[in-house]
């Protein structure tokens, strides 16, 4: 017990930093991503940071699994360095029970996750797919260039053509005003100041000394001017406050828990059943030719053959058409089936892949004998190309009905899992150590440090 608590220990730290670092690395990648639909907007600090919030969670189940695989390799990296691992293994235990606390601790791992992605992961994505949307949708601050219209407020086109940017003040003002569709407004001022309202829903145009124009499209006749020296318009302005959605409304599969995901499928399932009975009842109807009444004998044996052969290549077509119209039905079924599916296996492998990162970081960390950051960086970042090369190919492969749901998203653990047991067993056996001098030899010497040579 105290072994498998001093094992553990040493992996803590290791596992905390190695989270912290890649949520940052993840976050940044996302903000760099997002960074020109947030600048501009105006939008409120706690808005972003909820944005940011809510994409955490997808961030951590990607995280934490990579995180195990990089704590382990620093841990066993730094007892075998220390030549640790020798000692214990002279006390009589092998690596196998050394690794019992860390699989332990991967177990409830697993665990949890399962629970994060069942419960918070899929209201989390849909709350960021929401907010995401309402800010899309926000149009940046108005901007007024002096000598262009601007078209940015709905139904109004402004044109100004001096403008103090310090102060807001305008000269020059023209404005068309397309509200009511009958009317046509023009409103001219010499001065005139614009500002948004408290609760940024309004517009409002204090304008000065000048006039408007009212004519009607219905009556050519109509026509009217008024001449004010002091004007107020308010203009709608809803486009550049920030409006956030309330939850709700449909769900795309990320935003579904399994157990919502396989009432769908069975939905589906049901639907596809139907469409292949359809497809058969289809098919008998076209190539079952009602012949024993004796109108058909009849008309079969005084029709022209030529006409016969033309009505028979007709209800071939279209059969053919109808079969194909309900293949394709049911493919496209099919397809959605495999894709929830995939969803459903990946709220499960992503989590189960903290033990298989236990399984092959233990025996890499003894047999590097390094307990740094960077020789456990490295050796994770090829595995975690390995892993991802097979989820993403497994997945894109599973939606196309080219590999089942369950081998796509189950096959890098299979994989990585199978090489881990392998190494752990091969270490128990004897003593292995990885070397990286073959490396250096790869390098051109001109790369390294020159000696300098000293002229006596």
């Amino acid at each position: 017990m105290i072994l498998i608590r001093y094992i553990l220990r040493s992996h803590f730290a290791p596992f905390v930093f190695s989270i912290f670092t890649l949520t940052c690395i993840l976050l940044l990648q996302f903000l760099m991503k997002f960074a020109d639909r947030l600048v501009g907007k105006g939008l409120d600090t706690f808005i972003v940071l909820q944005l940011i919030a809510y994409n955490l969670a997808w961030m951590i189940v990607l995280v934490v699994p990579m995180a195990c695989l990089v704590a382990t390799l620093m841990a066993f990296g730094a007892l075998s360095q220390n030549n640790e691992i020798t000692i214990i293994k002279s006390s009589g235990a092998s690596l196998w029970k050394m690794m019992i606390g860390p699989l332990a601790a991967s177990v409830i791992l697993c665990y949890l996750l399962i629970l994060f992605n069942n419960n918070v992961l899929p209201d989390a994505n849909h709350k960021a797919k929401l907010l995401t949307f309402d800010i899309s949708r926000t149009k940046p601050t108005l901007s007024l260039e002096p000598g262009l219209f601007s078209q940015e407020v709905t139904n109004y086109a402004i044109l100004v053509r001096e403008i103090d940017k310090n102060s807001n003040e305008l000269a020059g003002v023209t404005i068309y005003d397309y509200t009511d569709p009958v009317k046509i407004n023009v409103v001219t001022a010499e001065q005139g100041k614009i500002y948004f309202s408290n609760d940024q829903t309004k517009l409002i145009m204090e304008l000065e000394r000048g006039e408007i124009h009212e004519s009607e499209t219905m009556r050519k006749n109509m026509y009217r001017k008024l001449v004010f020296s002091n004007h107020r318009i308010t203009m709608n302005a809803d486009q550049f406050s920030f409006q956030q959605s309330t939850p709700g409304g449909p769900r795309g599969d990320r935003e579904l828990s399994s157990r919502d995901m396989k009432y769908i499928v069975d939905s589906l399932q049901t639907i596809k059943n139907s469409q292949t009975v359809s497809i058969a009842n289809e098919t008998g109807k076209y190539f079952f030719i009602d012949s024993t009444s004796k109108e058909s004998r009849a008309y079969y044996k005084t029709a022209d053959k030529q006409f016969l052969y033309v009505k028979a290549i007709e209800k071939m077509n279209t059969a053919r058409n109808v079969i194909v119209s309900n293949v394709k039905r049911v493919e496209f079924t099919e397809g959605e089936i495999n894709k929830y599916w995939v969803e459903i296996h990946k709220k499960y492998s992503l989590p189960a892949a903290c033990i298989v990162f236990v399984l092959i970081g233990a025996p890499l960390g003894v047999m590097t004998r390094r307990g740094g950051f960077g020789m456990a960086a490295s050796i994770s970042l090829f595995f975690f190309l390995i892993y991802w090369a097979f989820l993403i190919g497994g997945e894109k492969l599973a939606d196309r009905n080219l590999l089942s749901p369950f081998l796509g998203m189950w096959s890098a653990n299979f994989l990585i899992g199978a090489a881990g047991i392998l190494l752990t067993m091969k270490s128990v056996r004897e003593t292995i150590t990885l070397e990286f001098n073959w490396f250096k030899k790869l390098i051109p010497k001109t790369w390294g440090p020159q000696e300098e040579v000293v002229e006596e």
